[in-house]
């Protein structure tokens, strides 16, 4: 048996070393089969608009707008009125002030609630003022009418025949709306044996289109009178288009203040 030569051995295992070596380098890397690229796709990227998802919308609907009223001072504590309108109309009404402390808590927690579903129904400032809380009920109105003054003030604000929308009535017929022609009046203060009595009218092309009052006798059995003749006074003096009015039976007082101070806020409107 012939030995292998040892530089013959020498050669041959060097050929064999390049050769492995060759192969190794002709092999291409194995691809990681989690990336993308290995699935044949391509890296998702988010969308800007995917990146902006929706948080409920604007916040608002279109149209919709929140006004505060004026305050309103009356004998027991300031009372402010907020609305929110939307399209024109008065979908919600809260008051933000409102008389506290003693007696007073009781007379707010019964007549505020009441006061905002009214004024909600009604659509305006002319809403009865809730027996008990007559002063409260004023200052309500009175503050709740300056936000609906507000809201149609302003840039796209209510339109005629929506909130307070009795400005239309009596109208001259001009093309820019007769609620632009409305005067809001109040008259001077009535001192009764009972107590104070102010009233306000809204007039339009000459015409009382609304009447309210936003002073009237409180307490005892004074609140039941107020409560009864007031609506009655009010809807009168929109009827007569006048002072001129019949005093309630009962509330004899409260009827002469008011139709002295009825009469002095249409002397106002029309002087």
């Amino acid at each position: 048996m012939r030995k292998t030569h040892p530089v013959r051995r020498a050669v041959l295992a060097g050929a064999a070393t390049v050769s492995g070596i060759v192969l190794l380098l002709s092999l291409k890397p194995a691809s990681n089969p989690a990336s993308p690229q290995a699935a044949g796709g391509v890296a998702p990227r988010q969308t800007a608009a995917a990146q902006e998802a929706p948080q409920g919308g604007s916040g608002q609907q279109a149209g919709t707008q929140s006004v505060t009223g004026d305050v309103a001072k009356t004998q027991y504590g300031d009372v402010r009125v907020r609305l929110t309108l939307s399209g024109g109309k008065i979908t919600k009404a809260e008051a933000v002030q409102a008389p506290k402390g003693g007696l007073s808590d009781q007379k707010t927690a019964m007549s505020v609630p009441r006061l905002n579903q009214e004024a909600v129904a009604a659509q305006s400032a002319q809403i009865d003022a809730v027996s008990g809380a007559t002063y409260t009920s004023g200052g309500y109105k009175q503050s709740l009418q300056s936000a609906i003054d507000k809201a149609k003030a302003a840039p796209g604000g209510a339109s005629s025949g929506s909130a307070g929308g009795n400005g239309s009535a009596g109208g001259s017929g001009s093309s820019s709306g007769s609620s632009a022609q409305a005067r809001t009046v109040l008259g001077t203060v009535s001192q009764t044996q009972y107590g104070n009595v102010q009233v306000r009218v809204t007039v339009s092309g000459g015409k009382i289109t609304k009447a309210e009052a936003v002073q009237a006798p409180e307490g005892g059995v004074s609140d039941q009178k107020t409560a009864l003749a007031i609506p009655k006074l009010n809807q009168e003096a929109v009827s007569a288009q006048s002072a001129n009015i019949d005093a309630v039976s009962g509330a004899t007082y409260t009827s002469a203040g008011y139709k002295q101070s009825l009469q002095s806020a249409l002397d106002k409107a029309r002087g």
